[in-house]
């Protein structure tokens, strides 16, 4: 009888549990999955934004247009037996000064996106809409490089601060300025101070320094543009990295650490053997955390760079609302939510955070 009672008292105990969780499912449904469903289907669609318009079903047209992407072999600059410039027989115009014709324009156009050589032949990359593929590398560049740096930093930082010194508690605080401000305003704040005149206190201290004439154009050159947005977000963000790190290793009773020091363990090997395995969980959480939001970046991006570069999040509202192209937009997001979705299992598989 004991058995059937446990089991009795065991589905009972499910039931219950099914029904305390029934009210948060119906809140999720609601708030989370009714709307990304909406956003799955709108993307099948023409829907234009605030228009009365009846949408179309387009399939995937819209997905075509973001994605489209070829390759194409370019003819050589230079003829390989006489060694002379290659030239339009034609026009008589040199190849290399002339724009690039071979890839189609029917009954899709693509635009180039870059060239590259292989073995010798040139080839050029093109893509139905280059500005998106462009968002999509400079949004995974500027999250692998940001995240990393804030990684390395915002562990040093949380080290200093958890060891014992005067004023540590006032450094705790001090650390965490940056963070606490809106990104929009140290955005802002940034754009003056990287400003290509006497405004700009970066040219400022460059020309102080002899580096340049001061008039360094940082968010006008492309060069200069992605590491000064990267340099903006490690600056903002390193503290919460150094925050979720130092609660971590608050953790670490330092027992441990004594009995290293007893057995003639260097702080190299504390820290390998002790402090990183320890802090593993702490490490994952915040990887996690700061990945995905790197991923989403807007704020930044539309503030400082405006319509010169697009992150993935940016260029999704400039489609939004510049262009009003709703069905477009919201194949923008699924794309972004399938990317972030991709980088989450792998963060939690490789840093084995469901068993943590």
């Amino acid at each position: 009888m004991k058995p059937r009672r446990n089991i009795t008292l065991m589905q009972q105990e499910k039931r219950l549990a099914y029904q305390l969780l029934l009210p948060t499912l119906v809140v999720l449904i609601l708030v989370a999955f009714y709307p990304l469903v909406l956003v799955f289907y709108t993307s099948f669609t023409d829907r234009t934004f605030a228009s009365p318009r009846e949408p179309e079903y387009v399939g995937g047209a819209n997905y075509s247009r973001l994605l489209g992407m070829t390759v194409m072999e370019l003819p050589p600059l230079v003829d390989e037996e006489t060694g002379e410039r290659m030239v339009d027989p034609d026009t008589g115009e040199p190849l290399y000064e002339r724009p690039i014709q071979v890839l189609p324009r029917e009954p899709r156009r693509y635009r180039q996106l870059t060239q590259f050589t292989i073995f010798g032949r040139r080839y050029v990359w093109g893509a139905t809409d280059p500005t998106f593929i462009r968002a999509i590398q400079d949004t995974l560049i500027f999250t692998v490089v940001s995240v990393f740096l804030e990684t390395i930093l915002g562990l040093g930082i949380a080290l200093v601060v958890n060891s014992n010194f005067k004023g540590r508690g006032l450094m705790r605080a001090v650390m965490l300025v940056p963070w606490a401000v809106i990104t929009v305003v140290s955005a802002r704040m940034w754009q003056w101070m990287l400003a290509p005149t006497r405004v700009g206190v970066a040219n400022v201290i460059f020309q102080r320094l002899g580096w340049g004439e001061g008039h360094i154009s940082f968010l006008g050159q492309s060069e200069w543009q992605l590491p000064s947005v990267i340099m903006v977000d490690v600056w903002k963000t390193t503290p919460f990295m150094a925050l979720i790190l130092l609660a971590g290793l608050q953790l670490i009773p330092n027992d441990l650490y004594e009995a290293a020091r007893v057995d003639g363990a260097s702080v190299l090997r504390q820290f390998r053997a002790i402090t990183l395995p320890l802090i593993k969980p702490a490490l994952a959480v915040a990887l996690v955390f700061r990945t995905l939001d790197a991923l989403r970046a807007f704020d930044v991006f539309q503030v400082m760079l405006a319509q010169s570069r697009y992150s993935m999040a940016s260029y999704n509202y400039y489609q939004l609302i510049g262009n009003r192209a709703m069905g477009l937009a919201s194949a923008i997001g699924v794309v972004i939510f399938f990317i972030i979705f991709g980088f989450a299992v792998a963060y939690i598989r490789l840093l084995g955070v469901e068993k943590d």
